[in-house]
């Protein structure tokens, strides 16, 4: 079973230091997680605007599965195509062109007369969320010193939960008060607009990842940015770490999926890369956040109610990151997520147990429902969301990084969309208690996977992690 080991050579790099360059790093942070952001709020504004969208363009249930999955289907595409992207043409140039495709996605969905135009938007924005949740998570990891490396990676993650909270509060607020209005739908996807400008606007004054830099033989330009976000002799003995790191596999370039494949060692990382993200979805935590208002309206509350109540788990998906992210750098990755399943798989056999145990009609039924579904969000949030992303980002090596992200991040995707596809006809089927015992017995299996199968990452520099990744070593601490 894999453990986690301290970090040697670590000595060799000086101590991180406050001053201008953390100050710098912390907004270059800020700004790329505005593609989180967007992440965020595109798939979670579904979850209140799907009925009147539904009502005003005569959607069926059929149709409305095809707007939302569309998204989502979408996504793990781009997230192949981003990872890619970003090998290519890099990080920075690849988070600029997902800030275009999020405005005009938005924009088609917005102005969508039909379903046929409404889907194509839905794909677009789908395209830019796939390929935000690949690349800003890889160049955060690789702007980021070891030591804060899962607090700045997971800054995406609280990002995410904040957009989704953003548009669960827009939903309830615009709901509530223009619900009257044709279209108004079209008010809430509008928003997202302004973040997709900021992202823009933000990446063209930002950096290019210095690790991409020096494998690209643009060694003098890495120089000048780990200047700007490391003290100056830690910028020099990073920049000398990378560099031999890079020298050392100077006959491998970027690899694709024939070269991974004859590589039992990468191809092992790479099927840990895909269950790791296959596990998250699993838990149904995306079921939640795009249909939480038709899981409580089944659980009882009328639908002006759950719009309302349905913010209370975006609330706790906030609180849940903050907490992910405090202790990110202090807390195992495998611990994390051996926490976190268990918490999960118990809070779907609860929901379950709940929905069988109290009526329909029972006025606490829907309360306590409510309940068991933030302490669910709650429970992923904390111990689940921020750590697979972290994680996701930091085990590949350079060389296959983008392509290594890409593919887990589809996986992780189509997971999302066969989910988002079903999970109205599964609860039309066998209800909310046999959804919720389904999951649980799902968490159960992704419990026993981590237990066994994933390595430890925490604390130690990406070049190490390389290494052993290549070696085969990472398989046996």
């Amino acid at each position: 079973m894999p453990t986690g080991t301290a970090q040697p050579g670590h000595a060799a790099l000086p101590p991180l230091t406050d001053g201008p360059h953390r100050r710098r790093l912390g907004l270059v942070a800020l700004i790329a997680t505005f593609g989180g952001l967007l992440f965020g709020y595109d798939t979670g504004v579904i979850n209140g605007a799907l009925r009147p969208m539904a009502a005003e363009l005569g959607l069926t249930p059929l149709t409305e599965g095809v707007v939302t999955s569309s998204l989502v289907f979408a996504a793990a595409f781009g997230a192949m195509v981003g990872g890619r992207l970003s090998d290519g043409w890099g990080r920075r140039k690849t988070i600029i062109l997902l800030a275009v495709l999020f405005f005009v996605g938005t924009a088609a969905v917005v102005l969508a007369p039909g379903l046929a135009l409404l889907v194509c938007g839905r794909v677009l924005l789908g395209l830019a969320v796939g390929g935000a949740s690949t690349v800003v998570p890889v160049f955060l990891a690789e702007l980021a010193p070891y030591e804060i490396r899962g607090s700045i990676a997971g800054r995406n993650e609280l990002m995410i939960v904040v957009g989704q909270l953003a548009a669960f509060v827009v939903n309830a607020i615009i709901g509530n008060t223009l619900g009257h209005l044709d279209g108004v739908w079209r008010i809430m996807f509008a928003i997202s607009a302004l973040p997709a400008i900021a992202l823009f606007i933000g990446m063209l004054r930002m950096p290019e990842s210095p690790r991409w830099l020096v494998q690209r033989g643009r060694t003098a330009d890495a120089r000048r940015v780990l200047a700007t976000i490391r003290s100056q002799d830690r910028a020099d003995a990073e920049l000398a770490e990378l560099a031999t790191s890079i020298d050392s596999e100077q006959h491998q370039r970027v690899l694709g999926w024939r070269a991974v494949l004859t590589n039992k060692n990468l191809v092992r990382i790479l099927l840990i890369g895909i269950g790791v993200g296959i596990a998250q979805q699993l838990t149904g935590i995306n079921s939640i956040m795009y249909f939480g208002q038709t899981v409580l309206i089944e659980s009882g509350f009328d639908e002006s109610a759950a719009l309302i109540a349905n913010v209370a788990p975006g609330i706790i998906a906030v609180i849940g990151a903050l907490i992910a992210l405090s202790m990110m750098d202090r807390v195992d990755r495998r611990k994390t997520f051996i926490i976190g399943f268990t918490l999960t798989t118990l809070s779907h056999l609860l929901i379950g147990l709940a929905s069988t145990l109290l009526p329909v009609g029972s006025p606490a039924r829907p309360w306590v429902i409510l309940l068991l579904v933030v302490v669910f969000v709650g429970s992923m949030q904390t111990f689940l969301n921020v750590a697979v992303w972290v994680y996701l980002s930091e085990i590949f090596p350079l060389h296959m990084r983008g392509f290594g992200m890409g593919v887990s991040v589809f996986m992780l995707w189509v997971t999302n969309g066969i989910l988002s596809l079903y999970f109205l006809s599964l609860v039309d089927a066998v209800g909310i208690t046999g959804t919720f015992f389904l999951f649980a017995a799902v968490g159960a299996l992704a419990l026993f996977f981590v237990w066994r199968f994933v390595p430890e990452t925490r604390g130690r520099t990406l070049e190490a992690l390389e290494e052993d990744v290549t070696t085969g070593a990472i398989y046996t601490r």
